[in-house]
């Protein structure tokens, strides 16, 4: 005991992460899955193993959604060619999605942000098992804003709810005015938390690959600072504590889902029972597995890493030369953690109009400290 006193005083004070024995294994290179076309946003499963992934909205995919076919290298669309085509007498179609997940009854759950046709953003279910949508939840004002962009999310099937990170980089957002989102699933009933709190407004730090900042155009047209507010959320696996922060950000945040689903509690009170969890790069995905270890995807470093639960401190886990802007994170059914790499980095809007972003688009896998649950 004396020993390990003193290890974690030298490790405090040379401010040097110390690894506990479950997270002393070698940084693992990520193993190449499925080689496609076009960027993927996120992975989700069925539990009969299929996967389930989005197109990236950020290039305007015709296929919104699509299942990964056999060979691995081509998908068709999900759940069918109509749910990915618009139309214009209902909203009873996907318009932009980026997070999905596979809950344990086969449901995918997809997050449609709607900010590619304007539409009021919904949560669709779609039952693998029979074919059938399930059912849908529109995420209307106030509890969505014209600048929302709802991200991601994580299903609570303990208190049947939804947690939606909104990164408030919609038309005309600047991420001032991230929050988080809070779906009622028996009645359908939404709400708008922690608008502006800082756990999920982004930090003023930059986000650089590869020795460059990126940067978009701002007021008059002049470079500004790529913000991105609330981005990674994540449930732990009896649904006591959710996770979260903003992409642009040094700090991990968590709250209990018993104060978030508190209508009684002001934003005040509850801004104060928000947690500062853990240092962390700036990350994109968020994932947990069922020991509490927490997995962000390194938007900057082709990387993706754990911060372990014993410690609170963040290390590298696997990498790959190609994993450029890992993106969603998620548990497949057989224990691997899916990663995918969008290439956001390289569009045209950070590389001063040219082009740097080209197929093939992968998705990876590497292998997790413990067991997750399904598209988690």
């Amino acid at each position: 005991m004396k020993a390990r006193h003193i290890m974690r005083t030298l490790a405090a004070l040379l401010l040097i992460p110390l690894a506990s024995s479950a997270l002393a294994a070698e940084v693992q290179t990520a193993e190449v899955v499925a080689t496609l076309p076009e960027a993927v946003g996120n992975i989700t499963f069925t539990p009969d193993n299929r996967v389930i992934y989005s197109h990236h909205p950020f290039f305007s995919p015709d296929i919104r959604v699509a299942e990964l076919d056999a060979d691995r290298r081509s998908g068709r669309p999900f759940p069918n060619l109509t749910w990915n085509t618009p139309r214009k007498d209902s909203d009873h179609y996907l318009d932009s999605v980026l997070g999905l997940r596979g809950d344990a009854q086969g449901v995918v759950w997809m997050l449609d942000m709607g900010t590619r046709g304007g539409i009021t953003p919904k949560l669709v279910g779609w039952n693998t098992r029979t074919d059938r949508l399930k059912r849908i939840y529109h995420i209307s004002a106030p509890a969505s804003r014209p600048e929302s962009q709802l991200n991601d999310f994580a299903i609570d099937p303990v208190h049947s709810a939804f947690y939606i990170a909104d990164e408030g980089i919609g038309p005309g957002g600047d991420g001032t005015q991230a929050a988080l989102v809070v779906v009622d699933a028996r009645t359908g009933a939404s709400r708008r938390l922690l608008e502006g709190h800082a756990s999920v407004r982004p930090e003023d730090v930059p986000i650089s690959v590869d020795g460059r900042e990126l940067r978009v155009p701002g007021s008059g047209g002049k470079p500004a600072r790529l913000r991105v507010g609330a981005d990674g959320i994540a449930l732990d696996k009896d649904a006591t504590w959710l996770y979260f922060g903003p992409l642009n950000g040094g700090w991990l945040y968590r709250v209990r889902t018993a104060d978030l689903l508190d209508t009684s509690l002001d934003a005040a009170t509850l801004g104060r029972r928000v947690e500062r969890y853990a240092r962390k790069p700036n990350n994109g995905g968020l994932s947990i597995d069922d020991a509490g270890n927490l997995y962000l995807t390194e938007v900057e470093h082709r990387a993706v890493g754990v911060i372990g639960a014993d410690d609170r401190q963040y290390r590298r886990l696997a990498t790959h030369p190609d994993l450029i802007w890992p993106d969603g994170v998620s548990f497949s059914p057989d224990g691997w953690l899916y990663v995918s790499a969008a290439q956001l980095s390289e569009v045209p809007v950070f590389n001063e109009g040219k082009a740097r972003h080209r197929p093939p688009y992968y998705i990876f896998r590497f292998r997790s400290l413990a067991s997750g649950r399904l598209g988690n």
